[in-house]
């Protein structure tokens, strides 16, 4: 082979080292030690094809220089090679030389006995594109149709290889190279340059950090309002004199790097180099993502994603790495979103160890959801609850599919808009509720102390707003009669179209029905209003919070079989004290605006208990099933018993060995053999130091194992912890960092693109994310 393709001679091939031994050049070398190792690398390159390193496993700051010299030397053609024979289909075929004249990309390895292309091999991997890998990993040897698929390969004008091929003649077109275009330049330019460069950048940096606008609507030299970009450069001019002397009017006419792509650039690198960071940290570790979808203030929809892992040290770290557009939110194209996000920044499914997302169906959809999508991929991807988002947002939704109940809460926020739509009202109100309060007080009907009978108003619900819902349906009750009061007089004041709507709502709140589905509502957030607390709390230990989800599930089974008849007496009696008619529950129940013609009959009993109150019950408790399943409720019991909490009181061995069977691709049989061996000495240690006996959580014991290099020794139980901690607890602080997207594109940039958007938001969030710890599993 060597006589066919000579090597390049080079000064540096007596301590070179072939590549095929050795992967990539670290980063770190210093520039002589790497410029011996590329002269090392250029004197030993592979002349067979079917033997070469592939392209990507060369370091990114060499591969043109490894093109430049494959190109240099040209195709590997061996002509005077005798060719070997192979029986095809009964019929002897083999290679024919005369095919590199018509082809002259076309490459033969010996070793392989396969054609290639030299130009794929170089540039394919520049190109998004999974085709296939005939004529650059394994090897084209279908003789038999070899001109045909030779054509074929090279496709139409954009196919992949006439991309590559052309690539191959801008790398050789010296007069194009950007280090030509520097050095042309004397070094007193470059100098300058670099300084206003730097000026630039730094300006970049303080707004992104801010999150401040950067552009003016007046940038012209006499304005006085010239945008923050510029405003800080000059400033930074007027305290520097060496900035001061390359930026501004005293910069060279196309080197002032203000126009707004050139701070577009700017601001791209920025954020490729803080996903960089953000990628070395991970490494190849293991981690989770956390999931959420969001619309702009543009009314585009953005999927954002967290990474969550532990560091070297033991540290929970949590990472914003991005938005990306969805045209669509179906667990599909948010799939897709997301093996896109994991390609850009080269993430591998294998090492998803945990998922969180919010409770929309097409997230945790068990058939098609997006959790079930990546369980197919990765089995050990766990869901876990999304702690962060208020178990109640998600009941109100579940409730909301029953038709009646979705437009309570309807007439419910209608109420609360119209009786506080103007300061008269909100007086009216809170004058109104004052002289109820006064006449309870007279007649000792009031329960009088500090801190109570506070003047309060009507809490309007929101589905960004935890416990709202909640808030809402108490504030409607306790005002109940100031609110009847307050429509009533929006009614005597003016007939007009706000007392048209008032009208229509006092008719409706003035209902059996509405205050049967206040109460109703009401009593189910009850039940679950401390479920729902306690999941947010930093200091709720997991055995607890499953003990709670236990309860309450069991609260509702009972309210289903033995509340109805308690709730209609409540409801009742609520009606009788302000004057509402209550339907016998015997009758026949009758819709109003339907026809009775066809209508099936039933009673109000009927109608009341089972279409409404055992229906919306029964949701409840299939969305807490599913949301604390008996798979994911098990797991956390587990993992709970790491808990170094009272000298390791929760310690269980035979939970943990069930946690390791939750990871058989991180646990053989063999290790959890190990496993079970060494928790025994484990758990003795760290009883018997008092270095472990003051430690609160997982995180905690993370990091105390990895100070006193006990990660080294228990290697097994430090895995099970690393997988414990990885494992997604959302919290505030990761929807805050969801919600940056809605402070960085705010009405004065509305029109903000997709990737000046992604970037910015990158960084800013990377910033507020800072180096704090992030609650574990444990809180």
């Amino acid at each position: 082979m060597e006589r066919f393709f000579k090597r390049k001679s080079s000064s540096g091939s007596g301590s070179s080292n072939n590549v095929d031994s050795s992967n990539t050049v670290g980063s770190s070398r210093t520039p002589s030690s790497r410029q011996s190792q590329s002269d090392g690398v250029l004197g030993n390159l592979q002349a067979d094809p079917g033997l070469r390193t592939r392209m990507i496993d060369y370091d990114a700051n060499m591969r043109d220089e490894v093109r430049r010299s494959y190109l240099q030397k040209g195709p590997c053609q061996p002509r005077g090679h005798n060719f070997p024979i192979t029986n095809m289909s009964g019929i002897n075929r083999r290679f024919i030389p005369q095919w590199f004249d018509e082809f002259d990309w076309l490459e033969y390895s010996i070793s392989k006995d396969a054609a290639f292309c030299l130009y794929c091999y170089l540039f394919k991997t520049n190109f998004e594109q999974v085709g296939s890998e005939a004529f650059t990993g394994d090897g084209f040897k279908n003789w038999k149709k070899g001109r045909e698929r030779f054509k074929m390969h090279v496709g139409p004008v954009g196919s992949v290889h006439n991309k590559a091929r052309e690539a191959a003649t801008n790398l050789m077109n010296q007069a194009t190279h950007i280090e030509t275009a520097v050095s042309k330049h004397s070094d007193q330019a470059r100098k300058a340059y670099r300084t206003c460069l730097i000026a630039s950048i730094k300006c970049t940096k303080f707004l992104l950090r801010q999150g401040l606008t950067f552009r003016g609507h007046d940038e012209s030299v006499t304005s006085s309002n010239r945008g923050n970009y510029l405003e800080l450069l000059q400033f930074l001019a007027d305290n520097d004199d060496k900035v001061k002397e390359v930026v501004m009017e005293n910069a060279p006419g196309n080197l002032k790097l203000l126009a707004p792509c050139i701070q577009k650039e700017i601001v791209n690198s920025c954020a490729l180099e803080t996903l960089d960071a953000i990628m070395d940290g991970l490494k190849d570790r293991f981690f989770s993502i956390l999931v959420d979808e969001a619309r702009d203030v543009s009314v585009k929809e953005q999927m954002a994603m967290v990474l969550r892992y532990v560091d070297d040290s033991g540290h929970v770290i949590e990472r914003f790495v991005g938005i990306q557009h969805v045209t669509d939110t179906t667990s599909s194209s948010l799939k897709d979103a997301i093996d896109t996000l994991f390609s850009h920044n080269g993430l591998s499914i294998s090492k998803l160890r945990g998922q969180g997302y919010d409770g929309a169906s097409n997230m945790r959809g068990e058939l098609n959801g997006l959790k079930t999508k990546i369980l197919r991929e990765q089995p050990c991807a766990y869901y876990v609850h999304c702690f962060a988002h208020q178990l109640q947002l998600a009941l109100v939704a579940v409730a909301k599919k029953n038709i009646d109940i979705a437009s309570f809460f309807a007439t419910a926020n209608s109420v609360v808009n119209h009786v506080g739509a103007s300061c008269k009202r909100r007086d009216l109100l809170r004058g109104q509720l004052q002289e109820e309060l006064v006449i309870a007080f007279e007649n000792d009907c009031l329960i009088t102390g500090r801190g109570l009978n506070q003047e309060t108003s009507l809490k309007r619900a929101g589905d960004t707003r935890w416990n709202s819902h909640y808030g809402t349906l108490i504030s409607i009750i306790s005002m109940f009669s100031s609110v009847v009061h307050v429509l009533q007089m929006v009614i005597d004041d003016n007939p007009n179209e706000s007392a048209g709507e008032a009208n229509k709502l006092m008719r409706e709140i003035r209902s059996f029905e509405f205050v049967f589905h206040l109460f109703l509502m009401k009593v189910i957030l009850g039940l679950t209003n401390d479920l729902s607390q306690a999941l947010q709390r930093k200091d709720q230990e997991i055995v607890n919070a499953m003990a709670l989800v236990k309860s309450c599930k069991e609260k509702l089974h009972w309210m289903r079989n033995n509340g109805f008849d308690a709730l209609v007496d409540e409801v009742s009696s609520f009606c009788e004290k302000h004057h509402i008619y209550v339907p016998n529950m015997e009758d026949a129940f009758i819709l109003p605006g339907r026809s009775r013609r066809n209508a099936p009959i039933k009673t109000n009993r009927h109608h009341y208990r089972v279409e409404l109150f055992i229906y919306v019950i029964d949701e409840q408790i299939t969305e807490l099933e599913d949301r604390f399943n008996e798979v994911n409720t098990e797991l956390l019991i587990c993992l709970a018993c790491l808990s170094p909490k009272d000298s390791f009181v929760a310690f269980d061995k035979s939970k943990l060995l069930r946690l390791a069977q939750f990871y058989p691709q991180d646990f053989s049989d063999e290790d959890r053999l190990a496993l079970e061996d060494q928790l025994e000495i484990y758990i003795h240690y760290v009883r018997s130091m008092g270095d472990f006996s003051q430690l609160q959580g997982i995180g905690d014991l993370a990091k105390k194992m990895v100070e006193t290099r006990m990660h080294q020794v228990f290697n097994y139980v430090y895995l099970l912890i690393t997988l414990s901690l990885v494992l997604p607890v959302a919290t505030a602080s990761v929807e805050r960092a969801f919600s940056v997207m809605n402070i960085v594109k705010g009405p004065l940039r509305n029109k903000m693109g997709d990737q000046w958007l992604r970037a910015f938001v990158d960084i800013v969030t990377d910033k507020a994310s800072g180096d704090t710890t992030p609650p574990t599993m444990d809180t």
